[in-house]
């Protein structure tokens, strides 16, 4: 095994809590490889994490998802403080879809259209970590890491100078018109013919998604801030793609979905099957709610998929300690109420946070049943590559620890000329042989809804 070429040694220092970490997100927005993964709300709403400079390791999407244990073998601990929170250094790192399932035959994946890489982020020793349900913050410095940078107090002195004098917020907004890729017509002949592949046997289930794009002007970390102000969640996240001083791109998401949370002993993912749009009227809303419970149609997703994540699980854990939690269990959301459960599993001596991630990506929910299967007509029916959404974003720790979400509700931000930028994201549903096409369509609207609603103007 090849010595790594870094270390981390943590020094933690407890700050003036100023609030979430999209705050210090504004204040920090200057320095590279900016990496926020936010509890902004719901359940389990704990500990956010804002990552800066990471250490100049490039990781390699050639190698898969397995490729990220090589990179954060890279960087060794050292003891030092302890760090609260789920993450003690390590990588802070988002994966497209377009990586596909690892391990097994692959699909044939199509370009994304923007050309993204298909892995971002980076390793990161220089973080702040908050306490949501506390409000307390932490100042974490990695000891001369070994890449060169100043001293661990002055490193100090520069993030608390930045957090105090902040930065304020601008306008970021939508320009122009909202542009649907895919018209109603196409998307809906398009679940026609998934519902026809289900019927001749060819799959079980499907996630049938289209994009929407539009000009946006403003910071994409202003927009962040918009879009969390409109739609908290429990999984949200921001991501910078850097390129030295220039800003290449970035992931906005506003996710509620958990892939995966390990802390060592025990693996969870929390798939999501089941949606229903909300209403300002309580007693309506209530009604959504009970219907979104008794809905066969919904109640049956969730049974497969449920069944996919224990097999995508059991793949890696003890035999017999796969089981399923809280099913069915009702989560809502500022604009939509969703179903979901939780699967469970101790996995077997030596497979570590990485291998797990491996076994379940992408999400049984955000691909279909069989996953091969519904994989391949995604990329069919959908003609193009979906980049990071229905990927993945999270930590993956030196302690062996990992979190990350699954990418719905996540917008992709480039620049273009003028000072003006660029938005895509995509939005979809699960489709069986008993959707209804209209109504399918009608639901991707109402999750598209808290989007749009952040890029108005």
């Amino acid at each position: 095994m090849s010595t790594p070429r870094f270390g981390f040694e943590p020094r933690v220092l407890e700050l003036a809590d100023r609030g979430p970490l999209s705050r210090a997100l504004s204040a920090l927005r200057a320095r590279p490889g900016l990496a926020l993964l936010d509890s902004a709300a719901g359940e389990p709403m704990r500990f956010s994490v804002l990552g800066f400079d990471p250490l100049p390791l490039p990781l390699e999407p050639s190698a898969g998802v397995l490729g990220l244990r090589a990179a954060l073998a890279e960087l060794a601990p050292r003891g030092g403080d302890p760090v609260p929170g789920f993450f003690a250094g390590g990588l802070l790192v988002a994966l497209a879809y377009d990586l596909g399932v690892g391990g097994e035959t692959r699909v044939r994946m199509p370009a994304e259209p923007w050309g993204f890489p298909l892995i971002l982020g980076g390793l990161y020793v220089d973080f702040l970590v908050r306490d949501e349900r506390a409000a307390r913050t932490w100042l974490v410095v990695g000891a001369d890491p070994g890449d060169g940078r100043p001293s661990v107090a002055v490193r100090r002195a520069q993030i608390e100078r930045a957090l105090v004098a902040g930065a304020p917020f601008a306008l970021s907004r939508r320009r122009g018109e909202l542009r649907r890729e895919t018209t109603r017509a196409e998307h809906q002949a398009r679940i026609e013919r998934c519902r026809a592949a289900i019927g001749r046997g060819e799959l079980y289930q499907a996630n049938l998604a289209h994009r929407f794009t539009c000009d946006v002007e403003g910071d994409p970390i202003d927009l962040y801030v918009r879009l969390r102000d409109r739609n908290p969640a429990p999984y949200m996240g921001f991501l910078a793609w850097d390129e030295g001083e220039t800003r290449r791109g970035a992931l906005l998401s506003c996710s509620p979905e958990l892939l995966l949370e390990f802390d060592g002993r025990v693996a969870r993912t929390r798939p999501i099957k089941g949606t229903i749009e909300r209403s300002g009227d309580p007693e309506v809303d209530r009604a959504r709610r009970e219907e979104l419970l008794a809905s066969e149609k919904d109640l049956a997703e969730l049974v497969m998929i449920v069944d996919l994540e224990r097999n995508d699980l059991g793949r890696v854990a003890q035999p017999g300690r796969v089981w399923v939690e809280a099913f069915p269990k009702l989560a809502s959301y500022a604009r939509v109420h969703h179903l979901m459960a939780d699967v469970v599993a101790e996995p077997r001596p030596g497979v570590d946070a990485v291998e797990l991630v491996h076994a379940l990506f992408p999400g049984g929910s955000i691909s279909g049943c069989p996953k091969l299967a519904a994989l391949a007509w995604i990329a069919e029916l959908e003609g193009e590559g979906r980049g990071f959404f229905c990927g993945s974003m999270g930590a993956l720790d030196l302690q062996g620890r990992a979190n990350l979400n699954v990418l719905i509700r996540t917008l992709q931000w480039r620049p273009r000329e003028q000072g003006l930028g660029e938005v895509s994201f995509r939005v979809g549903g699960g489709i069986t042989f008993g959707s209804d096409a209209a109504a399918e369509d009608r639901e991707t609207l109402a999750k598209a809804a808290g989007i749009v609603d952040a890029l108005d103007p």
